[in-house]
Parts: C-alpha cells; structure tokens; sequence
C-alpha cells in the first residue's frame, strides 16, 4: 500500500477492503501511514455507492486505530462523522512562525496538527511557507486559518513532515478547526472553503465530542495497477 501510495504521488490514498460486515480502511501519504483523512474517506465512500452498487445511504468505516467513521449519503452530498479535537493555545515564538509562513499570525493553538489563526480571507491566500523550515516544526502539519468573505472560515494545510507540501482538502483537519469555529463565533453550523489551488467547500456541524464535515464527490478516472509481486 505504501508503494501504490508513492507511485500515486497524491496527498493521499485510501484503500479499504469488506472483511464480514465491516469495511476497514487505511490511508497513506507518498511517505508514510497516518491516523484519519477526510477527502479520500469521502472518495472512498462515493467510489462505494457510486461505482460499487452499495444500495444503502449509511457506510460505516473500521479504522486500524479502531476507530469507527459513519458515512451518510444525504442526495449527491456525504456526510461524514469524525471525532472532535479542542485545539488549545500554545507558548511558541511566533516570530519564528511568521518567518516561515511569511506572514504573522494572531495566535497559535494545537490540537493532533497546529492551528495558525490569521486576521482575514486575503491572510490566507497570501501566505507561501518557507517548507524546509516548516519541516523541522515539531508539527506533522500546520494549519492556517481566517474568518471567510463569504464562507464562515477558510483555511489552508502544509505538511511537508509527511510528504505533502499542500494538501487540497484536509478533512481531518477540521476535526480541530470545526471546533475552535463554533466557539468562536457561537454557532454550530457552519460553512467553509479550503483555499488551495484544487479549492473544497465544506459543510461542518459541531457535536460536542464528534463533527459532521460535508462534501461533494466525482469520479473522475478508472483504471488498473500493475502490480509486480
């Protein structure tokens, strides 16, 4: 799986296998195994319904943690149920952080990855990471975010400690960023853009211990892998 993941070169990739009633899945990096990845259980789950002929609207998703991630088709949209993390504001030189990132954050906060809070939408856009720098962060990834022009939030994700210098759409980061929204601006529904260069809307509902992250899918490619074994 490693090898399939490297040879895709993408930020991530899903595989999954039904084993009885359950559906195990795990995700890769070009680089190395991680815990949760939103956009490719979300591929996943659209692949299942969409390509495979599953005819219910709830998947359910056995993760090696043992974790369990709930998958609920709602029309062309899927829902996914993933836990919630409270990122917490941590002591760290943000002169330090502002060179790398190029541009100076109002706070920092972590949780499973770090959450750089900036001031506006323009912040986030502007923003172009030294990444060998942000490398030797103690961070698996950094998270940059904002209040959104037209959007609740907007964020952006670097990761160049797991083999990925941006990634398009981080579904497992928003299981920090759904939470320090909602308190933030006191509400539990919530809509927001990841603004890399591919670009993701999202739709986030705050649970408590749990958030609800929405999004849309297409199948653009079929194929088959040569594998040498």
């Amino acid at each position: 799986m490693q090898s399939i993941a490297m040879e895709n070169n993408l930020s991530e990739t899903a595989f999954f296998i039904k084993r009885n009633d359950n559906i195990e899945i795990r995700w890769f990096t070009p680089k190395t195994e991680i815990d949760l990845c939103g956009h490719a259980t979300l591929a996943a789950a659209h692949i299942i319904f969409t390509e495979i002929g599953f005819k219910g609207k709830e998947l359910k998703f056995k993760t090696k943690s043992g974790e369990t991630l709930t998958i609920i088709r709602n029309g062309n949209e899927l829902n996914m149920n993933f836990p919630s993390c409270s990122p917490q504001v941590v002591d760290y030189n943000l002169d330090n952080l502002s060179k790398i990132l190029k541009k100076y954050p109002t706070s920092l906060l972590h949780c499973n990855y770090a959450i750089a809070v900036y001031e506006n939408e323009n912040d986030i856009i502007e923003i172009s990471p030294d990444f060998l720098a942000l490398e030797k962060l103690p961070y698996k990834g950094i998270i940059v975010t904002a209040p959104g022009n037209s959007v609740d939030f907007v964020s952006r994700f670097f990761a160049p400690k797991l083999g990925i210098q941006e990634d398009p759409v981080t579904g497992s980061a928003y299981c920090e960023l759904i939470p320090y929204w909602a308190k933030r601006l006191e509400k539990n529904n919530m809509i927001s853009k990841q603004l890399s260069r591919r670009e993701g809307k999202l739709y986030c509902t705050y649970l408590g211990d749990r958030v609800i992250i929405g999004g849309k899918a297409i199948t653009y490619m079929r194929g088959n892998l040569l594998l040498n074994i």
